[in-house]
């Protein structure tokens, strides 16, 4: 006989200010506690190295979880320049040193130009990345180091809030804001500014500051969440169907609901309330307010459950 679980059957998001030098399992295992909660996950994970925004889904929210990594993520981050390490960051060994060349304002935003717009990337030894079933770090940390293929990526915005002021009283560090695809490794991309300006560079510090379309403006730091009562915590949550707003939505009668959960395709053009046309593609159903999941529009006017929430 399988253990009933003791928890609570949560459903929402959350947005966690992640603090320095905590896993991402960590910290999300922190918040779980708190909220008592049975099942839990976070999109995509923060080095211990990075602070800042990491939504952390509980309950059916962790059937969106797997959409929202490919959603696009803003980073503050300090390049350190002249120093080169086996991570990319500043918590791996020192491989190798340089000099760093006398740089004005206008040399770093010529290089950040070579690295705006669609570009391809090498992905550090350093991540999650798997080969032949086995992680790529975990290979890193054996000292085996193997060929990776360039992904292709976009920088939509790389901005220097290094001023010349900073620049002149810190000559090795770079303070800069990235606004980037899924797919983009920061600690890459500082190793190839540091090529670029030939003097190598590792990552000193990261944030990251947004992610889809949540902001760390609406983050809360674990210290927060600790001084609230459990109605408090809950009102934290943000609603499952929240990252999904993007996509069109459709209204099912009562009738129409229980088809949809039975797993029945529905005659999409007979649907009373539709405003979707006869498009293609992935909808949002709702029975009045309630969010029941994700349906798939077909060529031939059905509409057919895709991912049911129960919540």
């Amino acid at each position: 006989m399988s253990k009933r679980k003791s928890g609570l059957n949560i459903h929402g998001i959350l947005l966690l200010d992640k603090r320095l030098g905590v896993s991402s399992n960590k910290a999300l295992q922190e918040v779980r506690r708190l909220f008592n909660a049975n099942k839990a996950g976070h999109t995509g994970s923060l080095d211990p190295l990075a602070t800042g925004l990491l939504p952390l889904c509980f309950g059916e929210a962790t059937k969106v979880s797997a959409l929202m990594l490919d959603d696009n993520k803003r980073y503050q981050v300090v390049v350190q320049l002249g120093v080169m390490t086996d991570t990319g960051d500043l918590e791996g060994a020192v491989i190798e040193t340089k000099p760093v060349p006398e740089l004005s304002i206008d040399d770093v935003l010529s290089c950040l130009e070579k690295f705006t717009g669609e570009i391809d990337q090498v992905p550090p030894m350093y991540s999650a990345l798997k080969l032949n079933g086995k992680k790529l770090y975990e290979l890193a940390r054996e000292g085996i180091t193997v060929e990776r293929k360039a992904r292709h990526i976009t920088i939509f915005e790389l901005k220097l809030l290094t001023d010349s002021h900073a620049l002149a009283r810190e000559p090795d560090q770079l303070m800069l804001e990235v606004h980037c695809s899924k797919g983009t490794y920061i600690r890459s991309l500082a190793e190839d500014i540091g090529y670029f300006l030939g003097c190598g560079a590792t990552v000193k510090e990261l944030r990251r500051l947004e992610a889809g379309q949540f902001n760390i403006e609406n983050a809360r730091t674990i210290e927060q969440l600790t001084a609230m009562d459990q109605p408090s915590l809950l009102q934290c949550l943000i609603n499952a169907d929240k990252p999904l707003e993007a996509l069109p939505a459709v209204q099912l009668t009562d009738e129409q609901t229980i088809c949809i959960k039975h797993g029945q395709l529905l005659d999409l053009l007979a649907l009373p309330s539709c405003n979707v046309g006869t498009r293609q593609g992935t909808v949002r159903m709702y029975n009045d307010a309630v969010f029941l999941g994700l349906g798939e529009m077909r060529l031939d006017g059905k509409l057919a459950p895709k991912k049911l929430f129960n919540m």
